[in-house]
């Protein structure tokens, strides 16, 4: 059984965890209506993907 030769102060255990955060939701500029959505996927505004219609959206705002 492996047994650690050290101890391993409480500095360098938390320093393994310390980069586990959430990331910032990346956005870009829709090309159709221009709002902003999320990359490679349907916008959720005007249902447009690639400058062409994927889906038909009801907008009743």
């Amino acid at each position: 059984m492996a047994v650690p030769k050290h101890k391993v102060s409480k500095s360098r255990t938390n320093s393994r965890f310390a980069n586990w955060t959430i990331k910032k939701v990346n956005l870009v500029e829709c090309s159709n209506c221009h709002e902003l959505k999320r990359p490679h996927q349907v916008c959720p505004k005007c249902g447009y993907y690639d400058g062409k219609p994927v889906k038909v959206v009801n907008n009743n705002d």
